[in-house]
């Protein structure tokens, strides 16, 4: 990974971890599920606002954590709002890609935003799931899935 990436990854986990955005709970969601990462003892659960045109009108997130999987669930939050389910299901896909190392080296950071941040996750396989946890909950979210999400 580039020595930018790397520093530009410390900063952002340590920025989305020390002051998460969107951690709230959504009193009126109109879809939420929850993930465990029994592993790292990562808990998450995802609230969300989907209107009738399938927009993510609002989203947030509650739970305790790593610092990766909390940055992760804040940087989730953040890309999505406004985004439709459609594209909330191809952003999980990509991501997933990036941290799982199919890309390689082989995506733009442009493309990715600050989540690119999180293609260091990959070199170290046992905090994929920590930085996944909140993706794999969000799709069970947009699914209305109420069993609960394990990275196990």
């Amino acid at each position: 990974m580039q020595q930018e990436l790397r520093e530009l990854y410390q900063q952002v986990i340590l920025d989305h971890n020390k002051a998460p955005r969107n951690f709230r709970k959504i009193e009126n969601a109109t879809n939420h599920a929850e993930g465990h990462n029994p592993l790292c003892g990562d808990n998450v659960t995802v609230y969300l606002i989907i209107d009738e045109n399938n927009v993510i009108k609002d989203i947030a997130f509650q739970g305790s954590g790593c610092a990766i999987s909390k940055a992760s669930a804040s940087l989730m939050t953040s890309m999505l709002k406004g985004k439709t389910v459609e594209e909330a299901e191809k952003l999980f896909h990509k991501f997933h890609d990036l941290v799982t190392d199919k890309l390689g080296d082989n995506f733009s950071v442009d493309e990715f935003g600050k989540l690119a941040v999180f293609a260091g996750v990959r070199e170290f396989p046992a905090r994929v799931k920590c930085a996944s946890l909140a993706w794999h909950t969000l799709i069970n979210a947009l699914h209305g899935k109420n069993e609960s999400v394990s990275t196990e």
